[in-house]
């Protein structure tokens, strides 16, 4: 009894200073103007709005917003949207100056009798100049600055442009600010393609979108949905037929917003650029555009591609190890929820259990024309960890490095005939003593050509080939072709004990099928203001040639020997047919698995590991876990691409000569291959092991 006379009293009171404040005017407006929005501002309402990353095909890929905004324009908006506002939030929104002069006293008389807020009698301008200018704050103070406002909100503005504002401004729940992220989140569609009874229940959630979310109450949110409706045959803007009919039909909501969406580590890479660039400000309230290389058809085939390889990697690891092994399992916290009297359920802890590490990969691909980021995957689960694994892993290549090798050696001289012995050698290695380098599979293969040495990543080829030009020349061209990652220049480096990051190394990759030139990757191509104009633009990337042709084009031909008969043949084997050359990457203890391979198109990565570096297992390579992710992207990404075949540069011959010798063939040797020279380089013997 007590609280209804306080709130009588309250209304009462309030009554007298709205009077006062209307009619009599005077000091208590000049008292109540100070604080509030000048002319100025109000001219200049700039709502925040998203900041959108878009994908090459125009395809949106992510929104970053501190309030999820998309603006549209009045006439983009149907008219029942319109309709169903007016006649449920202010009938007489087109007759009335800001303030509701026959709302108020009929609001009074209903809060009177009930004892309670039980109507309000804000009009449309009113919740916007609440929503764009003041607090939710419960006050007299706060009420009257609110008219206040809206009066100089109708000065300002027309009606429509007050009515865009306003389902442009207004918060429908689920983080949608606007018609249009309202339109989207619930329905997966733009604002423009609503029908009658969808622009109803979004109207319906405008009072509280928590109590009428139709996700979580679907009942309580149909019932406010055909309210809105019945509102609308009040207002003569629907039949009641009509609306009877839409009262029948389901929520009918769509997919709804995906806050993680496609490519989400490529696109966290364009968020951390923007606010290095244009500060968190811009990023998340000034609607930026945001058009990038990202091929949003080959994302989603290296994310289906990463997801099916891991997936398949992890059940056969858990099938391997025990869920007692601390080497493949950690312990983590064990939860179970309690109910308390004051806060409901809660969360406590009871103690600790082991689960399996999840093995991690990541997955780049470049097109070789212009360095452009096409797909890009970071690891796993983006919402487990932001930790990019393509650009912020650094780790031991393996063999994966031996191309670099290869190339220097190549580029002073060597042939691919050349013959080595996979032999056993003992170096003295200051600061760490005798290093007895060993291959792989423990074994030795004895002599063999250089091609066959790179084909079968046999360990004491590349080591002695890197002795042979010196660790110094390797890095060298490491460097030349954009390895940035420090390398130490000790005998270890030619199996690839230094570390590097995968995007540098599929990066260094693309120099081969481009004959020598090094091209810039990019992921950022142009980036405009919400007005359109152009803050940041990158039409072409740098180029440079690092290579000579000849050179780049034998060392794709020798690394065509990897994939057609070498340790990447699976790729063959798997139905990929295409033009393509490559390379394994395995580390000692068999904790990194890499491939990176071309194709005249496009170069790509994978690699395969635990963030720990725990061993995957023994005999876990870079064949066996990372090539079937790099040939399933391939398969499905090459469909895209028409039939090309690597480009020949000048200078280059090729003569048929006896693999096991090198020596150009004669009509007695058993079998011949057809190898790559230069005109320098060309041999002139004939075998003499089949003469």
């Amino acid at each position: 009894m007590e609280k209804n006379k306080l709130f009588v009293g309250s209304l009462l009171v309030f009554a007298l200073v709205l009077f006062c404040f209307i009619v009599i005017g005077g000091q208590t407006v000049k008292q109540y103007e100070k604080g509030l929005p000048s002319l100025s501002q109000l001219a200049n309402i700039e709502p925040r709005i998203v900041t959108r990353v878009f994908a090459s095909d125009g395809s949106v890929l992510k929104d970053f917003y501190s309030e999820r905004r998309i603006l549209v324009p009045l006439k983009e908006i149907p008219p029942f949207m319109v309709d169903a506002l007016l006649s449920t939030e202010d009938k007489r929104f087109y007759s009335h100056w800001g303030v509701d002069l026959i709302r108020v006293p009929k609001a009074f008389l209903v809060n009177l009798q009930r004892g309670e807020w039980a109507q309000g009698f804000s009009t449309l301008t009113q919740q916007l100049a609440r929503n764009l200018f003041l607090t939710r704050e419960k006050t007299l103070t706060r009420k009257l600055k609110e008219i206040l406002t809206a009066i100089k909100i109708e000065r300002t503005y027309s009606k429509d442009e007050i009515l865009e504002m306003y389902l442009n401004q207004h918060y429908f729940g689920r983080g949608a600010y606007g018609i249009q992220a309202a339109a989207q989140t619930y329905f997966g569609k733009d604002a423009q393609n609503l029908k009658i009874e969808e622009c109803a229940l979004l109207v319906g959630l405008l009072q509280a979108p928590e109590r009428y979310n139709p996700f979580r109450k679907p009942e309580v949110a149909t019932k406010r949905r055909n309210l809105v409706l019945r509102n609308m045959v009040g207002y003569g803007k629907l039949s009641e037929k009509k609306a009877d009919s839409l009262k029948l039909l389901p929520l009918g909501l769509g997919e709804g917003h995906d806050d993680v969406g496609l490519a989400p580590y490529f696109t966290e890479m364009v968020r951390q650029h923007l606010e290095t660039f244009y500060g968190e400000g811009a990023l998340y309230s000034r609607g930026l555009k945001v058009y990038t290389t990202l091929n949003a058809t080959l994302q989603k085939v290296a994310e289906a591609a990463v997801n099916s390889g891991v997936d398949s990697l992890q059940k056969n690891m858990e099938q391997t190890h025990s869920p007692e092994d601390p080497n493949y399992t950690i312990l983590v916290p064990e939860t179970t929820k309690v109910q308390d009297g004051k806060n409901g359920l809660v969360k406590i802890k009871i103690g600790q259990k082991r689960v399996y590490k999840k093995l991690q990969a990541a997955f780049v691909a470049i097109d070789n024309a212009n360095g452009n980021i096409l797909g890009l995957v970071g690891g796993r689960d983006f919402v487990e960890t932001k930790f990019n694994r393509a650009v912020q892993s650094y780790r031991q290549p393996g063999s994966a490095f031996k191309p670099f090798v290869y190339t220097a050696a190549i580029e002073s001289g060597t042939k691919p005939t050349d013959l080595m012995y996979d032999a056993p050698i003992v170096i003295n290695v200051p600061g760490f003593g005798e290093w007895r380098p060993e291959n792989v599979d423990n074994k030795f293969w004895g002599e063999m050509t250089v091609r066959r040495g790179l084909a079968w990543s046999r360990n004491l080829i590349a080591i002695k080939l890197m002795q042979k030009i010196g660790a110094e020349k390797a890095v060298e061209y490491a460097r030349r072709m954009g390895i940035t990652s420090p390398l130490k220049a000790v005998p270890s480096l030619a199996i690839g004990t230094s570390d590097c990051n995968l995007l540098e190394m599929v990066s260094a990759y693309s120099v081969f099928p481009n004959l020598g030139v090094k091209v810039e990757p990019r992921y950022i191509l142009k980036i405009e203001d919400k007005d359109g104009n152009v803050l940041e633009q990158h039409e072409t990337t740098s180029r440079k040639e690092v290579l000579n042709s000849q050179t780049a084009y034998t060392m794709v031909n020798l690394m065509t020997s990897v994939i057609n008969n070498g340790t990447a043949s699976a790729a063959r084997r798997a139905g990929f047919d295409r033009p393509a050359a490559g390379k394994t990457g395995t580390t000692d203890n068999f904790s990194d698995n890499w491939f990176i391979g071309y194709t005249p198109q496009i170069t790509a990565g994978a690699w395969v590991g635990f963030d720990d570096k725990t061993s995957i297992g023994a005999n876990q390579t870079g064949a066996s876990n990372a090539l079937p992710i790099w040939t399933s992207f391939m398969l499905a990404a090459t469909q895209y691409y028409p039939y090309k075949d690597f480009e020949i540069p000048s200078g280059i011959l090729f003569r048929d000569v006896d693999p096991e010798t090198g020596q150009l063939a004669t009509d007695r040797c058993p079998e011949t291959i057809r190898e790559v020279f230069t005109e320098k380089t060309v041999p002139t013997e004939r075998c003499q092991k089949h003469r």
